[in-house]
């Protein structure tokens, strides 16, 4: 009895499918020009055409920062995945997106409750009228079966795992984008870090030449070779050095703070030694 009210209710779903609410969606068209009409450099046919952008934001970039060739690197990178707080919100959007489908789906077929119960019966022995020093127990057990099933007759279940696909994709975009964003922020903070390292490897050299400057200014001075104008021109170069060095370590000092944070770790908790920048640039961009 009950498979036949399934099938009936199967046919009448299938009949019904060509009913929905609305129209589908479809892109609004635009028009586009062939060209720029600003005339393009001489010697370059390929510019002032337009091109069809071509977003690939659900492709999965794998772990691009490896062309570098810096293990450090490759160890920050990964741990950017692994403990950043706003990859894992974005990560949990995204598998939230991918559970509202399913929930969605299952308005489009039958509903089945059940709520066995189970009880044990024993009447009792000083009933009036009756004399039954000894009742026998009973056992009673109830199976009650509710189906229930509702037509999508206009389409609203369907249209609801449609939003939900759609609602999942757009979620899924998201999380590449997130993760691709995070990577390349950490990947550009790093650069800035070493290259912070050679400035201050350069300034620090640069200051104890100063300093050997100033010395034999002053010796120079005290021989009758200089005079205090040189003298002041050289402490003067050497304390404006010594204050580029300190700007130099206090913008590395917060590359290195914008690492931690990239990563879950507190800035006291990470310590980058100074090393100069020796990345040598991928192939591609060679």
């Amino acid at each position: 009895m009950n498979g036949g009210w399934c099938c009936v209710l199967g046919a009448l779903g299938v009949l019904l499918a060509g009913c929905m609410v609305g129209p589908d969606y479809k892109v609004p068209p635009v028009a586009m020009p062939a060209a720029y009409k600003e005339a393009p450099p001489a010697g370059d046919t390929a510019a002032g055409l337009w091109r069809t952008a071509r977003p690939e934001d659900g492709v999965a970039r794998g772990k691009w920062w490896e062309m570098f060739g810096d293990s450090e690197l490759d160890a920050l990178e990964e741990q950017v995945t692994a403990a950043n707080q706003d990859l894992k919100v974005a990560e949990a959007r995204f598998r939230q997106a991918r559970a509202l489908i399913g929930f969605q789906q299952a308005a489009e077929y039958p509903t089945i409750a059940v709520a066995p119960s189970a009880a044990s019966l024993r009447d009792s022995g000083h009933q009036p009228y009756f004399i039954n020093a000894h009742p026998t127990p009973t056992g009673q057990f109830e199976l009650p079966l509710d189906l229930s099933y509702e037509i999508d007759l206009w389409g609203q279940v369907r249209r609801s795992v449609a939003a939900a696909r759609a609602e999942a994709q757009a979620t899924s975009a998201d999380l590449a984008t997130a993760g691709l964003s995070l990577h390349a922020e950490l990947a550009i903070d790093y650069v800035e870090l070493r290259s912070a390292d050679a400035q201050q490897k350069l300034l620090n050299d640069t200051v104890v030449a100063y300093t050997d400057a100033l010395k034999l200014t002053e010796d120079r001075l005290a021989g009758g070779g200089a005079s205090e104008a040189d003298v002041a021109q050289a402490r003067t170069q050497l304390e404006t050095t010594r204050v580029l060095a300190t700007d130099v370590a206090v913008a590395r000092a917060q590359f290195e703070h914008a690492i931690a944070v990239l990563i879950g770790k507190p800035p006291a908790g990470i310590s980058l030694q100074a090393v100069p920048l020796s990345l040598d640039p991928p192939a591609a961009c060679r």
